[in-house]
């Protein structure tokens, strides 16, 4: 019997198989994914649009035909023809399932919109911005001293400010002359000076004195989200902060995934620099437009991304990433003009400096974490955790720092989670079960209000309770593991075995039913087996990887856990120690960076000097390849036990009695008991 069309919606990572001719719009709905309509579905409103993609998703399962989608339709040509749509856009309510495809959709086509947690970390930061303004005036030209004004312009700065030797691109070129006397041969003139030559270089120049300021952005690419803090390079001051989903997602969630779609469609890799630099061009001129400054003022940009971001943002093919011996096409850091990475949001002469990688999987991001959180200066033995999709993992002091890389999956983050969302208002974000009821209580993004509190009802009537986002993710499992719902292997017991209604049959396997807005037309929101297992696959990396690191170190604890990263700056220190995603150490030292990747890229934007740091640093960092570490398997069995099956969490013990139950009835065992070894 022939299957049904598999549709796969991204960024949410929600699925579903539907009937030939269903509309795009109608099994987003059936299956939750939040995509907007007003019109009820007769292509007026164009709030549904989506962008079909094509071609070999290995990590789907799946390939997508021109003809997965119907034939483009009047309705739609009417919209083109009125309106406009971006290239490769349909209608949702136009376009229906003809084949198994992946369907994005669009930030401006979702209701409740994405909540990127990138905001700027407090930090102090010496200013030695490499672009500063100079204001300099230049001797007329003599017919008797024959000289370019670019010759004088050079001499004045070097007699005025001593400034050493100057370059200028022929952009700038063509406007000095009539620059220079409409300020009647006076000039502010921006300079950038390259760190590791001391060369300046001539950005822009305006007539008289220039009373204004000079900005920054300092952008961190993740594969998930892309984050920007517009700076001005006189004091470091963070004057706006934005953020978007990295449109690559729909691509493949994974950065294995999108370099299997580089390898497997030609051409791929093209399709997706150019979505991320568009995207780049989009976040910019927004975060400009919002802070009310003048594009043309932000004359720097700085970016930390992972390895396979870092080739995809140069335009370079990553597919020798996907491979031993994961070799870069370039670990140095690169300084370059911004329209080489065809970003014109800005000024067009601005400059891109991009920090160095540490290795084939540990990148430019794993660097400005470094530079940041600076584990090299640390007394006591620090674990860097920046937890993502791809996790980067710090562990260090004074006298040595290690570093790898975990592939974690986007679970932590919302998807592959039967209910799970990106975080969005209505999202629940914190979770506690009662472990003598077993019933829970939550928070929503949007309310500070639990949801058993009065007035709740109310504040959430807007976007209501949508689903679940990773640090609900984190903290509900947790929480069934205290509460006795779930075993330490992670099967969770039926309801007989745990004494609460809300562990609901589900084919072979039991849910537990978190939250049931079928009442009120809402979702039923449970946590599944499958959810379980993909929590524990992502734990197990992220914690595999920090004890191979500690073996590689020689040592069996550390004194202190930092969470880095957006996620990591949201969740519970004790839950993500319930599950076993950090090693055991006292709660007190596990602590918050917040965006430290962002924070290591502000400071690289404001001090040329961490530069020349930074670069000389990732060359002491020792790497270690998780992916050829055959103790690496061996750790990421044992850790997906809940918290693990070896080792002793002491710590943890003083705070939190994990119930002794197991859910394993396999050869006739009495519900809710442990199994008998069987003696040889």
């Amino acid at each position: 019997m022939t299957q049904d069309p598999l549709v796969i919606f991204t960024p949410s990572g929600k699925r579903g198989r539907f009937a030939v001719g269903t509309p795009v719009l109608t099994a987003a709905r059936k299956l939750g994914v939040d995509l907007d309509s007003v019109c009820g579905g007769r292509g007026i409103c164009s709030k549904c649009q989506i962008t079909p993609s094509f071609g070999e998703f290995p990590k789907h399962g799946v390939r997508v035909s021109e003809t997965a989608l119907s034939d483009w339709n009047a309705v739609e040509q009417r919209y083109q023809d009125k309106r406009g749509l971006l290239a490769g856009r349909r209608l949702g309510c136009q376009a229906t399932i003809q084949g198994d495809v992946v369907i994005d959709v669009p930030p401006e086509s979702q209701v409740h919109k994405q909540v990127v947690r990138k905001e700027a970390t407090a930090h102090d930061i010496t200013m030695d911005p490499a672009t500063r303004l100079y204001y300099v005036e230049v001797p007329e030209p003599d017919m008797h001293t024959p000289t370019g004004d670019f010759e004088r312009l050079k001499k004045a700065l070097q007699d005025q400010w001593g400034v050493g030797e100057i370059r200028a691109d022929l952009t700038v070129l063509n406007r000095l002359q009539s620059t220079l006397r409409k300020g009647k041969w006076a000039l502010t003139v921006a300079l950038f000076r390259d760190h590791t030559t001391a060369d300046e270089r001539l950005l822009d120049i305006w007539p008289g004195y220039f009373d204004g300021r000079l900005y920054g952005l300092a952008i961190d690419l993740g594969s998930t989200t892309i984050a920007a803090h517009l700076c001005d390079l006189r004091n470091g001051t963070v004057i706006g902060s934005a953020g978007i989903m990295n449109p690559q997602i729909r691509f493949g969630e994974d950065l294995m995934s999108r370099v299997s779609y580089a390898m497997m469609n030609p051409g791929g890799d093209r399709e997706m620099t150019a979505e991320v630099r568009s995207a780049l061009n989009n976040l910019a001129a927004s975060i400009a437009k919002d802070a009310d400054v003048d594009p043309r003022q932000i004359m720097e940009t700085v970016f930390v991304c992972n390895p396979v971001m870092h080739h995809l943002l140069l335009g370079i093919d990553p597919v020798e990433l996907g491979q031993a011996p994961f070799a870069l096409a370039t670990s140095n850091s690169l300084s370059l003009g911004v329209g080489e990475l065809g970003i014109g949001a800005i000024n067009p002469t601005a400059r891109a400096y991009i920090l160095p990688c540490i290795a084939g999987h540990v990148g430019a991001d794993a660097a400005a974490v470094a530079l940041s959180q600076e584990p090299y200066n640390s007394d006591d033995l620090v674990l860097i955790i920046d937890v993502g999709t791809n996790a980067e993992i710090l562990l260090g002091n004074k006298s040595q720092v290690l570093a790898c890389s975990s592939p974690t999956g986007p679970a932590f983050e919302g998807a592959q989670i039967s209910s799970g969302q990106r975080a969005a208002p209505g999202a629940i974000e914190h979770v506690t079960i009662d472990p003598v009821t077993k019933e829970p209580r939550f928070q929503v993004i949007g309310s500070d209000l639990w949801s058993d509190e009065p007035g709740f009802d109310d504040i959430i009537a807007n976007t209501g309770i949508t689903g679940i986002c990773g640090s609900g993710i984190i903290e509900v499992i947790a929480e069934m593991r205290m509460a006795g719902l779930m075993d330490a292997s992670g099967l969770i017991g039926s309801a007989e075995q745990t004494g609460s209604a809300r562990s609901i049959p589900q084919g072979r396997t039991h849910a537990y039913l978190l939250h049931d807005g079928g009442a009120n037309g809402g979702p039923q929101i449970t946590v599944t087996q499958a959810d379980i297992r993909a929590i524990q696959l992502a734990k197990s990396a992220l914690y595999a990887g920090a004890r191979l690191l500690m073996d590689e170190m020689g040592v069996d604890t550390v004194d202190r856990v930092v969470l880095a990263g957006a996620f990591g700056a949201h969740i519970s220190a004790k839950h993500a120690m319930v599950l076993g995603m950090i090693p055991d150490v006292p709660l007190d030292r596990v602590t918050s960076a917040g965006n430290a990747a962002g924070t290591g890229a502000r400071i690289a934007l404001c001090n040329i000097s961490e530069r020349l740091k930074i670069e000389k640093t990732v060359h002491q960092i020792t790497k270690i390849e998780t992916a050829i570490e055959p103790r690496f398997q061996e750790h990421f069995i044992a850790a997906t036990a809940i918290p693990h099956s070896s080792e002793v969490f002491s710590n943890l013990g003083k705070l939190v009695t994990l119930p002794d139950v197991s859910f394993n009835t396999a050869g006739g065992d009495k519900p809710g008991t442990k199994r008998r070894r069987r003696r040889r």
